[in-house]
């Protein structure tokens, strides 16, 4: 504990200690053409992330595994152009959804699976729709 108060400049250079400190290099980690990601490894032109792996194209994202595209996205995996999910897997071009696997183009749901535009469909039926959207929005 300090005796005094620190005064701004003192609490600037120590913050900015800590910054250089923690600062992953991008070419010892695997990462290319990230800005600010930190603990991450093998991403590739991702900002502001932060432990996230085999991402790309990804921006303020945490915990994330190859994720592409996605903005906002937390503990998730295998996401695409999905925005604001959490701990779900395998999205594609879904918003704001939560502990959901196989969803494609959903928005708000939660614990959901295997669902396309919210409506939930049989996991075989499910896959067969997903590849002819896929290669209906050149997605495959």
């Amino acid at each position: 504990a300090r005796a005094r108060p620190m005064t701004r400049a003192e609490f600037e250079a120590a913050l900015a200690a800590l910054r250089r400190e923690t600062e992953v290099p991008g070419d010892g980690y695997g990462n290319s053409g990230c800005h600010d990601v930190r603990s991450s490894t093998f991403c590739v032109d991702c900002r502001d992330c932060f432990r996230c792996t085999h991402c790309s194209g990804c921006e303020g994202c945490s915990l994330a595994t190859h994720c592409h595209d996605c903005r906002a996205v937390h503990a998730s995996s295998h996401c695409v152009a999905s925005t604001r999910c959490t701990e779900s897997h395998q999205l594609v071009a879904c918003e704001d959804c939560v502990r959901c696997v196989y969803c494609f183009g959903c928005v708000g749901l939660v614990g959901a699976e295997f669902h396309i535009l919210n409506e939930p469909f049989p996991r075989k039926v499910y896959f067969e729709r997903v590849a002819a959207l896929k290669q209906a929005l050149g997605l495959s």
